[in-house]
């Protein structure tokens, strides 16, 4: 086309206004009070345009004046708005005792007139346990406290700023209005997703500060849950934004911080987390049923949100080395087909939790005459994920993946020669090869190596002669190693699926000189 030019841009502005009141007091040096009410405004208004022409005729400008042909343009406008009126109240006895509550109505353009406003309330309290008198001869707790809170949030992210309008992209020419084509089908019974979430809690520190830590409690109930529904496409639109049902996360969570050993030399501290969640789909839109498919994914009640809807991979036929997948006859026997669109059409399977079980980091670091070294490290166990990367990497070699490259596994695919393997053979003709199965379930396992610290502190004694008060030399290594199911898989990159087309976080090696004055 002689070349293209394009220009564009894209602003946003956004007023946000607050308006506080505030009244705090102490009575008899024992009662605190502290009320807050607030007022908050936010405005947005986004807007952007683009143009493109093409055959260019100076070389080195991309401005659309440089073409003199296709001259094609276009704009958007769009407009958001929250208000929200909140009130918080603290109260607390001797720092011994503390209650707060707070209550908060916002408002959101994104819904309805008749749904746009929610009203969330929190309230919590705390008890220090160890200022009471009958922790006195419990000598080996210096500090224990509880604490429990229960508070609602409100979330509007559906993705559309006037979710609950019908939205058309109009056409025609010369003045003339030729078709209107509906582009969004609105819901104006959508309303806010609320989340109540309930924690109870220790936090202590035992034996002179040798250990600290928190032990944590917590249920998430989430109701009226936001989402695109898959409808058929012959309605005129593939989805409906709606409150599809509730879901639950219940777990607890660990914190363990330990001074191992401490002398005047030598520190050796130690560090460790672990959490546990259980996530369950409550309740689904009774017209669902109790299920709910969308693509791969399956959502049924009483079942986690953390699973596939997928075929069955059956292995490689040894005779010809041609991929087999599970199907079911009419009368509900399994039998190992070539089709795997009929396998997907008769005996895709749920495939049960994913998510992992545990997960949580570790380190520990050491300061020994002078020098300091430390590490920390995350992991996760008892999950699987859907790896994506490593499926486009296992392609048979058709057409469509020519120049794309394989995985060293392919070294594993039948031949004549080969046929004791689940790698099936590399023909060009074959189409489902590769084909969406739970054959690409692994492993979400990993332990990841995420900082390694060394440095050295020049002694007071030397320092102070040149009138420094510190001199600190160090190297440190950031995202140093993933160790995983199969090498070059990152399962931080995502919970259900992992695509190593995205970038893990980069390793990176650092050094310097610290002064202190």
């Amino acid at each position: 086309s002689g070349g293209q030019a394009e220009q564009a841009e894209d602003r946003q502005i956004e007023l946000s206004q607050q308006y506080m009141a505030n009244y705090r007091n102490t009575f008899n040096d024992l009662h605190s009070i502290d009320f807050t009410a607030l007022y908050e405004t936010s405005d947005l208004t986004a807007e952007g345009f683009w143009g493109i022409k093409s055959n260019l005729y100076r070389q080195g400008s991309w401005a659309i004046s440089n073409a003199i042909d296709n001259p094609n343009a276009g704009g958007s406008e769009g407009k958001r708005a929250y208000r929200s009126w909140i009130g918080k109240f603290n109260y607390d006895y001797d720092n011994k005792y503390f209650a707060q509550f707070s209550v908060r109505r916002d408002g959101t353009s994104r819904f309805h007139k008749d749904n746009r406003w929610g009203t969330f309330w929190a309230a919590s309290a705390g008890w220090v346990i160890s200022k009471e008198k009958f922790m006195q001869n419990a000598t080996w707790v210096d500090f224990l406290k509880l604490r429990a809170s229960f508070g609602q949030t409100g979330n509007d992210q559906v993705g559309n700023s006037y979710a609950y309008l019908d939205q058309y992209t109009m056409t025609g020419a010369n003045g003339v209005f030729s078709d209107a084509n509906l582009s969004y089908k609105g819901n104006k019974d959508l309303t806010w997703e609320k989340t109540n979430s309930f924690d109870v809690a220790f936090d202590f520190e035992l034996f002179k500060g040798i250990l600290t830590g928190s032990l944590d409690f917590y249920n998430r109930t989430t109701k009226d849950m936001l989402y695109y529904k898959p409808v058929a496409p012959s309605l005129g639109y593939s989805s409906l934004p709606m409150n599809i049902g509730s879901m639950r996360n219940m777990g607890f969570e660990l914190d363990l911080h330990a001074q191992i050993f401490k002398t005047k030399n030598f520190t050796w501290r130690a560090d460790f987390n672990i959490n546990y969640n259980d996530n369950e789909i409550l309740k689904l839109a009774p017209e669902l049923e109790g299920e709910l498919i969308d693509g791969s994914y399956i959502y049924r009640e009483g079942h986690s949100m953390y699973e596939y809807y997928l075929v069955k991979y059956a292995g490689v036929d040894p005779v010809n080395g041609r991929a087999l997948y599970w199907a079911k006859d009419d009368a509900g026997n399994e039998y190992a087909t070539y089709d795997w669109s009929v396998a997907r059409n008769t005996n895709r399977q749920a495939t049960g939790d994913l998510q992992p079980k545990f997960a949580g980091g570790f380190g520990t670091s050491l300061e020994f005459y002078g020098f300091d070294f430390s590490f920390q490290c995350n992991y996760q166990f008892g999950g699987k994920l859907y790896d994506n990367g490593y499926q486009r990497l296992m392609h048979s070699g058709s057409a469509n993946d020519a120049g794309s490259a394989w995985h060293k596994d392919i070294l594993k695919a039948w031949t004549p020669e080969n046929t004791n393997t689940d790698v099936p053979r590399i023909a060009a003709g074959d189409q489902y090869t590769n084909a969406t199965s739970d054959r690409w379930l692994v492993s979400s396992n990993y332990l990841s190596i995420n900082n390694i610290t060394l440095g050295y502190t020049l002694p007071k004694t030397l320092t102070r002669r040149i009138r420094i008060d510190g001199i600190r030399v160090y190297c440190s290594a950031d995202n140093v190693a993933v160790f995983a199911a199969r090498k070059g898989l990152d399962p931080r990159i995502g919970v259900r699926v992992s695509d190593n087309a995205y970038y893990s976080a980069l390793r990176t090696i650092t050094g310097g000189i610290k002064l202190t004055f």
